[in-house]
């Protein structure tokens, strides 16, 4: 059976090749560091569940000395020059889209019609996890599919995501850990306490007051944890569900929706959501890291006001 173990392994195999290349690289000026970044992160993907809860909390603090002390550089990289780059685009076309296109479509099918697949009792796919299973999958099957279309190895997928991924550095890795911050949050009984604040703070028997307080929280924070995610339990579970459902009779779907919508707003203005901020500019070669925040940060503010409005009317119509 596959289950995340799988995803963990493709994970930590991706990760040690990292290491291996970075550590070979004579044009990094920090060819060590960034080695033992990204060669500590593969032991974690291999190995976690079988380490004491201490070595992987030193683990994580010595990652974090790592990328705070500045050890993450860019080294020299196997590229082609312009004209070929120019002529592989003119070649391949709009035929470009397809490898990325194939991720939503092979996870799609993977767990729709792969968990019902099963040998001997056994599932093909872990059923707790078949969604996350079938994107690894889904991610295995377009890097070969780019790589025969591109006439590439996979090694050159590797060494491409290389200069990516030391370009963005260890913010690479904030959707992974903000997303799992979410999670301690929640188990560390951070919704009980916006929920005290709240009260303190807001009339709560004024819907609209509370409907704001909801909604202004999912984006402040998303703009500190850099994932809507990872807020949403957190605000939910301490404003929504026992002031706005339980205690004004709001309508739950609606106000889920419009309040994930409200912490996306939040994603618009911050550094930390780096997947959508930091890596446009480093792909895009900015020479303002945050020049795609200074761009959007006003319409995202326009849109939260119009999701307090449409929150408050689809809730309570």
């Amino acid at each position: 059976m596959l289950d995340l173990t799988f995803v963990y392994w493709l994970m930590g195999a991706y990760f040690a090749a990292l290491a291996w290349r970075g550590q070979r690289d004579p044009g990094n000026p920090r060819r060590h560091t960034t080695a033992l970044f990204w060669a500590l992160l593969a032991l974690l993907m291999f190995a976690a569940e079988h380490l004491p809860a201490r070595v992987v909390g030193g683990i994580v603090v010595v990652l974090a000395l790592l990328a705070g002390c500045g050890g993450l550089r860019r080294g020299s990289y196997d590229e082609s020059s312009t004209q070929e780059k120019h002529d592989e685009a003119s070649r391949l076309g709009n035929r470009l889209f397809w490898p990325a296109l194939l991720i939503p479509a092979v996870t799609l099918v993977g767990a729709v019609g792969l968990k019902h697949i099963d040998f001997g009792g056994t599932p093909l796919l872990d059923p707790a996890n078949v969604t996350l299973v079938s994107l690894g999958l889904a991610c295995v099957v377009a890097l070969f599919a780019a790589c025969r279309m591109a006439r590439q190895s996979p090694w050159s997928a590797v060494e491409q995501s290389r200069r990516l991924v030391d370009s963005i550095g260890w913010a690479a890795l904030l959707p992974l850990l903000l997303a799992t911050l979410g999670s301690v949050f929640e188990a560390g009984g951070v919704g009980d306490a916006v929920a005290g604040v709240v009260r303190m703070l807001i009339p709560v028997d004024n819907a609209f007051a509370v409907v704001l307080a909801y909604a202004l929280g999912m984006a402040l924070f998303t703009i500190i944890m850099g994932n809507a995610f990872a807020a949403f339990p957190v605000m939910t579970a301490g404003i929504a569900l026992p002031l706005l459902v339980r205690q004004h009779g709001a309508e739950p779907a609606a106000l889920a929706a419009i309040g994930m919508l409200s912490g996306y707003c939040g994603t618009l203005m911050t550094p930390m959501a780096a997947n959508f901020n930091l890596v446009p500019a480093a792909l895009l070669e900015l020479k303002e890291p945050y020049g795609v925040i200074r761009a959007q940060w006003l319409t995202g503010a326009v849109l939260l006001l119009c999701n307090v409005m449409l929150m408050y009317w689809f809730a309570f119509r």
